[in-house]
């Protein structure tokens, strides 16, 4: 027995047919293993390519993603089932995030982006032998991401051109004097620039190593220096003008100005914000000069309470003199921004005092009528961007407006309370006659404003003109004055007693109501000179970005 076993061990004959049977053997078994893995990657790649194309056809309709990305594997021929998940999410295309923390889901804010799971399966051939299940599950994920970006702005309204009332208040605003003319203001108001121009040579001018646009953003400014940078901006993209000549002028008399203001308040550039400073994105943000230069004089007015007398000369009118103080915008918002849907815009609160001397008659010289307004802050929230495809010209924007509520009161508000801005105030009864031995106090109220927001529509072409569009406060049905005349409550005293004085309360009424258009016309003026209306807001929508949706991962 162990001879012949010590024979076959020494014998070498037939050692290549031997060896040559167990590397066959070994050859069958990886090529039927290459047959499995090798269906395993195409039918992967199959489903990527199916998930990539459900994933760019869910952001594209983020409302309806999941019908959206299932209608799209049915006609890549995989089942309703193959579908595992549908995320919406915020995508933010920043450099500075790891791949993996730029989708966030649920979505901080508004979706943009979309995340689809695929799970499917594969056969599997030879692999079976060596395994307790005959197929392989697959499992592929794709996000896509889309861009729908409006830039829109509130407030700046401007319904008449007085030379004097505008230098009066938007100089107290600078804090300067100013001495345009009319026209000089029509020109600015005609006159157009893109922000972020405005940005890159405020940069510039301040010599400033920023890298983004958020950078500069978050930093505190001169007015004069934003001033001087509009002027660069404007003679840049339009030359010598009337209006550059009236931004000249501006920019001389804020020479000295050491105010300053807080640019993240005036403008909110949303993604664009992480773009190079001097970089600029397909869309640019356009901006009126007047809209520009009235809501950065609202920000720089916390150094200057406006007070300033004027002559609109207007009939029942002896004198107006105006007092104004503009509050804080609410945190974190802006006058103009760049965003998404969900981003929004704010005015600021604003309260006015405008005394009003009225001629009198009869044994009434004048009377004397304070009235108190204080306009809270209006919002314009972005809807809706509908993207036009193939063309942009399609393209449409919804914003969501809601009117500052006002309050007016004709009564005695002192400037104490109207610089408080903690709470409300309460005014007492004003006295609106003084004669030798009589005097009437009178005290009225009124309201206006609605809660509900009313959607107002842009088309493209309202888009490329900026045209503004005003939305009024649905309970404001009459003029302010009659309202507060409907509520004046009248106290006449005869010296010290107290004692009544036939017809002169009815007098009073009588001057104050026969004034009431040209009142009216005081605080219109008045208020839209300050970048606001009673009961309604202006908006207008600067530029929109559409671009279709994009594999981001």
């Amino acid at each position: 027995m162990w001879r012949l076993v010590r024979q076959f061990h020494a014998d070498h004959r037939g050692n290549v047919a031997i060896i040559g049977a167990g590397c066959m053997v070994l050859v069958m078994a990886c090529a039927a293993f290459g047959v499995d893995v090798g269906t395993i990657f195409a039918d992967r790649r199959r489903a990527q390519s199916a998930a990539d194309l459900a994933a760019i056809v869910a952001a594209s309709d983020l409302d309806h993603a999941e019908s959206a990305a299932t209608a799209t594997l049915v006609k890549n021929a995989y089942p309703a089932t193959a579908l595992a998940s549908v995320q919406r999410g915020t995508y933010t295309a920043d450099p500075a995030l790891t791949p993996a923390a730029r989708f966030v889901t649920p979505a901080a804010g508004v979706a943009n982006a979309a995340r689809v799971t695929l799970q499917t399966e594969t056969p599997l051939y030879f692999a079976r032998l060596f395994s307790s299940t005959d197929r392989f599950r697959i499992t592929t994920t794709a996000t896509a991401a889309s861009t729908a970006v409006a830039s829109f702005a509130i407030g700046s309204r401007l319904l008449s051109l007085n030379g004097g009332l505008l230098n009066a208040i938007l100089g107290k605003m600078l804090g300067t004097s100013l001495s345009l003319s009319a026209m000089d203001y029509e020109a600015l108001l005609d006159a157009h620039v893109d922000l972020l121009d405005v940005m890159s040579a405020l940069a510039t001018r301040l010599d400033l190593t920023v890298a983004t646009y958020d950078e500069l953003l978050n930093t505190d400014v001169g007015i004069g220096d934003l001033v001087s940078a509009m002027l660069t901006a404007q003679q840049a993209a339009n030359g010598v003008n009337a209006a550059t000549s009236a931004l000249q002028a501006i920019s001389q008399a804020l020479a000295g100005s050491t105010d300053t203001i807080a640019l993240g308040k005036l403008v909110d550039l949303g993604p664009y914000s992480r773009l190079g400073a001097g970089d600029r994105p397909q869309a640019g943000v356009s901006v009126g000069l007047y809209d520009l230069l009235s809501a950065a004089a609202a920000l720089s007015n916390g150094a200057h309470q406006i007070e300033a007398a004027v002559d609109l000369g207007l009939p029942g009118i002896a004198g107006v003199s105006v007092r104004a103080t503009v509050g804080e915008h609410p945190v974190g918002s802006s006058w103009i921004t760049v965003g998404t849907r969900g981003a929004s815009v704010h005015t600021a609160q604003t309260r006015v005092l405008v005394k009003i001397t009225l001629l009198g008659s009869g044994s009434v010289s004048a009377v004397n009528l304070p009235i108190y307004i204080e306009v809270a802050s209006g919002t314009a929230t972005l809807d809706a961007v509908s993207c036009g495809y193939p063309t942009v010209d399609a393209s449409k924007v919804t914003l969501g407006v809601t009117p500052g509520i006002v309050d007016a009161w004709i009564g005695d508000v002192s400037m104490a309370e109207m610089t408080n801005f903690t709470s409300k105030p309460d005014p007492g009864p004003a006295k609106l006659v003084d004669l030798a031995l009589a005097q009437v106090t009178g005290k009225a109220h009124a309201g206006i404003g609605n809660t509900s927001p009313t959607s107002v529509d842009f088309s493209y072409a309202d888009i490329q003109a900026q045209t503004k569009k005003t939305v009024t406060t649905t309970n404001f049905t009459q003029s302010l004055t009659g309202s507060l005349l409907g509520d004046l409550s009248l106290t006449i005293k005869l010296g010290s007693l107290g004692l009544p004085v036939p017809g002169l309360g009815g007098l009073v009424t009588g001057i104050i109501g026969n004034a009431t258009g040209s009142i009216d016309q005081v605080l219109a003026q008045v208020l839209a000179t300050l970048g606001i209306g009673l009961g309604q807001a202006d908006v207008w929508v600067t530029g929109v970005r559409c671009d279709r949706a994009v594999l981001v991962n």
